[in-house]
C-alpha cells in the first residue's frame, strides 16, 4: 500500500537538494499539511518549497511550504529554525534531518587535515545534535496526535511527533581514507539512539536511514573527485548501481508515518544489501 500521512507539519533540513529535496516531494505526496524547508541554500529552498505546492506533489488541499535559511552547524539559526516553523505553523509532527556534509578529503589517518574534520564533524555531529536538542525540546510541548485505523476501526496515540536522522552506511561500517566522515556518521548514529531514549518519556520517535551512495549532487561531487568511484560503485553492489533519492526518501516517510508508530531508535540500512556482501576494507 501508498504510505499515507494523517496530515500534519514536517520540518526538513537539508531540502534544497538531494535526499532532502526528494523527501519534501514524498512528504507533500503523502499529504501532509505544511513543510518548514531549511537549507543554507535559501534560493535553492524557496525554489523546491514553491515547486512542492504544485498538483505535481501536493495531495492535501490545505498544503502549503515555506523556507527558511540556516547553518545547522550554528546554535542560533538552528533554534531560530524551530521557533520559525512552530510561529509559522504551530507544531512539528515529523522532523527529517537531511542536512550534511560528505567527504571532502580522500586522506588517510596520517595524512588527515584537522580542518577538514573539523569542518566535517560540525555539520554532521554537532549539526546533528543542535537539530535534534531544538526539535525534542519544541516537540515535548505538543499535544500528542491520534490515528484511527481503518482495518480494525481503533485508535492509537502517535506520539509528539517523529525525527528521522539521514546518516550512512559509514555510521555502521568504516572505509580507507574517509576517517572524519566516517566518524562523524558514527557520532550521527550515538547522537540519534541516545535522542530517541531521552524523547521516550514524550513520546517522540527517533530513527535513522543509512543510505549507501545515492544520486544527488554530493554524489556528483564524490565522482569528480574520484573518477573510478563509479565504476566500483557498479561492480560491489548487488544492484549494479547507487540508490535513487526517491528510494531513500520513501522509507523516511514511511518512518515518519502511523505504519511505523511501534518503530523507535531504528536504524533502516538502505545499500541493496551492499554491507552484508563485501569486504569492508573495499569500499
Amino acid at each position: 500500500m501508498a504510505i499515507t500521512l494523517d496530515g500534519g507539519i514536517a520540518l526538513v533540513t537539508g531540502a534544497a537538494s538531494g535526499i532532502g529535496k526528494e523527501t519534501v516531494f514524498a512528504l507533500a505526496q503523502a499529504g501532509v499539511e505544511g513543510v518548514i524547508l531549511a537549507d543554507l541554500n535559501l534560493s535553492g529552498a524557496e525554489s523546491v518549497a514553491q515547486e512542492s505546492t504544485t498538483k505535481k506533489w501536493a495531495t492535501n488541499s490545505h498544503f502549503r511550504a515555506t523556507a527558511v535559511q540556516a547553518d545547522v552547524s550554528d546554535e542560533a539559526a538552528v533554534d531560530n529554525m524551530v521557533d520559525v516553523a512552530v510561529k509559522e505553523f504551530g507544531r512539528i509532527d515529523y522532523c527529517v534531518h537531511a542536512a550534511g556534509i560528505g567527504s571532502i578529503s580522500g586522506a588517510t589517518t596520517e595524512h588527515l587535515k584537522i580542518d577538514v574534520y573539523d569542518q566535517i564533524m560540525a555539520v554532521n555531529a554537532r549539526g546533528t545534535m543542535l537539530v535534534l536538542r531544538a526539535v525534542s525540546a519544541a516537540m515535548a510541548k505538543q499535544e500528542p496526535r491520534m490515528h484511527q485505523s481503518a482495518r480494525h476501526g481503533t485508535s492509537r496515540s502517535l506520539g509528539r511527533g517523529s525525527i528521522v536522522v539521514v546518516s550512512s552506511v559509514n555510521g555502521t561500517m568504516v572505509a580507507p581514507g574517509m576517517l572524519s566522515y566516517t566518524a562523524s556518521k558514527h557520532a550521527v548514529a550515538g547522537i540519534a539512539k541516545t535522542a530517541a531514549i531521552d524523547n521516550m518519556k514524550n513520546h517522540v520517535r527517533v530513527n535513522v536511514v543509512a543510505p549507501f551512495y545515492t544520486e544527488t549532487p554530493m554524489f556528483e561531487a564524490s565522482l569528480k573527485r574520484v573518477p573510478e568511484l563509479g565504476a566500483a560503485i557498479k561492480a560491489i553492489t548487488p544492484l549494479k548501481r547507487a540508490a535513487a533519492p526517491e528510494e531513500v526518501a520513501d522509507p523516511i516517510v514511511f518512518l515518519c508515518s502511523s505504519a511505523a508508530s511501534y518503530t523507535n531508535g531504528a536504524t533502516l540500512i538502505i545499500d541493496s544489501g551492499i554491507t552484508l556482501t563485501i569486504p569492508r576494507t573495499s569500499l
